[in-house]
């Protein structure tokens, strides 16, 4: 046993060292959790608690009548008629609380960003402002490289150094979450005439979006239009060459 344990070393011998051993110092090699759940700690009782008693099974209840014995003995409480059929799932309760993400420090009002994601991937686009559910208000604009106002997480953008010197006062008040929000269609009732149509037809769209998107976009042109070649910088497209590395890059 003596060699066994110069082979082996301290603390190392299989089955008998310690469950958890350490890295460096200060530093385990499993956590708090890990620990107990290999010790299975989670099915002991903590030191120093006092076991509740157990409630009683039956209870006695008093008979009125002579030839009835006086009491008797019951359950405590009553089994229930019915059961389920099947086992019931119980939803799993969350105390989580979605919040507005913050906003990172490198996006400001007028900072032209670079979307990542979507329809739109590799277009510059000019930041207006933060909504209440978090996600960041952009416009291309419209008028110079095709994207429209639009909704999208600061997850999927890269912040350039780049800035338009826009007055967010005058962005309009009526850009807000629910301005993106979805009309509901009236249902359409199954007819021959409704399904030999083929492809739906795409709706226009609402008079009051596009006034709205030609006055954002007025905002930032007059901007835009005083820096030289920033007009240009917008409408290209952003794109990676072959040995370019994302995070080597200065944007």
């Amino acid at each position: 046993m003596t060699g066994f344990k110069q082979h082996f070393g301290k603390g190392q011998i299989p089955g008998l060292g310690p469950r958890n051993s350490l890295l460096a110092v200060g530093v385990s090699k499993y956590s708090r959790s890990q620990v107990i759940a290999k010790r299975a700690l989670y099915k002991r009782k903590p030191a120093g608690t006092v076991a509740a008693a157990p409630a009683a099974a039956n209870k006695t209840v008093e008979v009125k009548g002579a030839k009835n014995g006086g009491s008797r003995v019951v359950a405590a409480s009553k089994a229930p008629r019915f059961y389920a059929a099947e086992d019931v799932a119980v939803p799993k309760k969350n105390r989580k609380h979605a919040g507005t993400a913050k906003l990172r420090s490198t996006i400001v009002p007028g900072t032209v960003l670079i979307l990542l994601a979507g329809r739109y991937r590799g277009k510059r686009v000019v930041f207006l402002k933060q909504l209440e559910s978090g996600l960041l208000l952009v416009s291309g604009p419209f008028k110079v490289n095709g994207v429209p106002l639009k909704r999208v997480n600061q997850a999927y953008v890269i912040a350039t150094s780049t800035k338009v010197d826009i007055d967010a006062s005058k962005i309009d008040a009526q850009l807000n979450d629910a301005y993106f929000a979805r009309t509901k269609a009236a249902k359409k009732v199954a007819t021959e005439e409704a399904f030999f149509e083929g492809q739906k037809k795409k709706e226009p769209l609402a008079e009051n979006k596009v006034a709205l998107q030609k006055s954002t976009d007025k905002v930032i042109l007059e901007a835009v239009n005083k820096v030289e070649h920033l007009r240009q910088y917008l409408s290209s497209k952003f794109s990676l060459t072959k040995g370019q590395a994302p995070h080597a890059l200065q944007f």
